[in-house]
Parts: C-alpha cells; sequence; structure tokens
C-alpha cells in the first residue's frame, strides 16, 4: 500500500488569496453559494453561504457548490472507525457509540470512552487538555485528556490498534497504518485513482484530509448502504455521539433509527439516510463557508429532512 508522504515545500499556501487544488479553488475564489437569509421585512440582514451535497450511490441528486474542497474534520469519524469494524464488533453499544463521538464532555461521555480501555493503557492517550464543552451545576476547571471531545474514538484506535498487533506508537500521524487504510477505504468509495488532495492535523490530533463536499457526500451515502453495528449504536445512543442539545443528537432523536448525522468543526454536518426513494443509499453534506452556525445549519437540515419525510424537531422536553 502507497503511504502519503508530506511535500514540506508546498504544504503551506503560497498566497493568502488562495490558490488552486487540481483545477479547484481555493481562498477567495471559492463561488460559495447562499443558503440562508435573514430577512427583515423583506430587506436581507444577514446570508449565510456555504455549500451541499446529494449522493445516492455514485450519483450526484443536488449538487449546490459541491466542488467547495475542505476538510472532513470529525464528521468523517464513523468511517474512520471502519478501520476497525470487525476488531472492535465486541464493545458494548455504550463504548461503540462513543468511538465515533465528537462529545461534549460530560460525565457519561467520560465514562463510555475510560471503559473502552484498561486503566494501564490510558496514559497512551494523545488527546489534547480540554474542558467540557457543557457545563452544568460546579465548574471543571482542570483541563483532562478525557474531557475533549474525540476521547472515545482516540480510545477505540488504541484498542483497535491493540487487536491488529500495530504499534501504539505514533497512532495520530499520517504515516501510522489506522491512516493508510484509512486511505484505502477512501480509495474504495471514491475509485482507485482517488488521491487526497491535502492533508492536515485536526484539532485532536489526528490527521484529516482535504475533499470535496461532493466526495464528502459520497463516502456517507456509503454509510447508509454499508448498515452496521456503527449504524446501529449511533441510533441506540445519539446523546453519547454529541450531548445535549447538539444538532447532531437531535436529528438521531428526531428521525427515528432512519437517520446517522455528524457534525464536524468549523460547519461540517454529515448525513446518512435510509429512504425508500434511494436504495443505494443517501448521503448529504453540509458545509458552512465562514464555519459553525447552528442555527443557521438546523434551518437548512429541516428543509433537507422534511422533504424527505422527516420532521426535525427539538426533542428534548421544555422546561
Amino acid at each position: 500500500m502507497s503511504k502519503f508522504i508530506y511535500d514540506k515545500e508546498n504544504l503551506y499556501p503560497a498566497s493568502s488569496l488562495g490558490e488552486t487544488q487540481d483545477d479547484i479553488p481555493t481562498g477567495r475564489d471559492v463561488e460559495w453559494e447562499p443558503l440562508v437569509d435573514y430577512r427583515r421585512n423583506g430587506v436581507s440582514e444577514n446570508t449565510i453561504h456555504g455549500a451541499i451535497a446529494w449522493y445516492s450511490g455514485s450519483e450526484a441528486i443536488h449538487s449546490f457548490g459541491g466542488n467547495v474542497l475542505c476538510y472532513g474534520r470529525s464528521m468523517m469519524k464513523p468511517l474512520y472507525i471502519k478501520v476497525f469494524e470487525q476488531e472492535l464488533a465486541d464493545m458494548n453499544w455504550k463504548q461503540k457509540a462513543i468511538s465515533v463521538a465528537s462529545h461534549n464532555g460530560g460525565a457519561e461521555h467520560v465514562e463510555a470512552a475510560q471503559s473502552i480501555l484498561s486503566e494501564g493503557e490510558w496514559g497512551l492517550m494523545l488527546t489534547p487538555l480540554d474542558l467540557p464543552l457543557v457545563q452544568f451545576g460546579r465548574q471543571v476547571r482542570r483541563p483532562r485528556r478525557w474531557y475533549n471531545n474525540s476521547s472515545g474514538h482516540h480510545a477505540a484506535i488504541l484498542r483497535g490498534c491493540r487487536k491488529k498487533g500495530w504499534n501504539r506508537a505514533g497512532y495520530t500521524l499520517p504515516s501510522h497504518p489506522v491512516f493508510q487504510n484509512y486511505l484505502k477505504l477512501m480509495k474504495n468509495y471514491l475509485g482507485k485513482d482517488w488521491q487526497p488532495k491535502r492533508i492536515a492535523r485536526d484539532g485532536d490530533g489526528l490527521p484529516t484530509v482535504a475533499m470535496t463536499v461532493n466526495e464528502l457526500a459520497k463516502c456517507y451515502a456509503q454509510l447508509a448502504v454499508e448498515k452496521n453495528w456503527i449504524w446501529e449504536a449511533m441510533v441506540k445512543y445519539p446523546d453519547l455521539v454529541g450531548g445535549y442539545n447538539r444538532l447532531d443528537t437531535t436529528v438521531m432523536k428526531s428521525c427515528h433509527g432512519k437517520v446517522i448525522a455528524k457534525e464536524g468543526a468549523d460547519g461540517l454536518l454529515g448525513l446518512a439516510i435510509e429512504h425508500p426513494d434511494y436504495p443505494q443509499g443517501l448521503g448529504i453534506v453540509i458545509k458552512i463557508a465562514h464555519g459553525w452556525n447552528p442555527q443557521a445549519t438546523w434551518y437548512i437540515a429541516r428543509g433537507i429532512l422534511g422533504v424527505l419525510g422527516f420532521e426535525l424537531r427539538n426533542p428534548y422536553p421544555l422546561r
């Protein structure tokens, strides 16, 4: 299997105005589409730009700005963990759900993540120190690796490496077998000639790949076809995947097992949908141009899911 090697000379953009990657513009040349327009008495006050792509199998159903290049970030965790689909099949459902999570760092999240490894293995974790994303009552002030939203994902990777007999040192590096096998999986979905356009370090320390929004949606369509324990764990325990009031958790709780959803940093939401009109699976990816905007993404997701017959509502009781 070929390994991706960093090109140190071309690692950083030559111009702050952007450049072209394989005929795909970046920077200021990107043609984002207007997705949400906030108006007051008919006058536009705020327009949210971004990109949306719908794919069923390898067929593009809709693409609004889908040729935009972006990193998949944590939205790709359900696909990344497929490298260990067989090795992690013996975990319980809570452990499986937290393995693909970008969680809030609550007590239930930390407990599930820690249970994946023996206490003697905790020192192998390379997640950045962090605080819980959402805190109620007494505030936690001491950062810990387990509070990081990717702690369950890292713990599952370490467990999978042990079961495969892979060296766990350097598991966050692009040269490690984990990432190399992830790239092989992407080639299965996107074609044997597909190559990553850029690879960077994500916020949790793991590598993330630059793809077009169209390519990301095509990958998500495969999640709907290859329903396995990853799908089942996410719909069984949606609160572990994100947490209270998180958009991906809300989508899964509202759609009753027919949709899995995963947020990604800086404005990403991936939806894998089981729908009778799309027997080859339906993958939809939303990317907000300026970064994470839960209100705008909610409006977009609600509109898309409504067209498909799902009603996105707040599943939490009002108090």
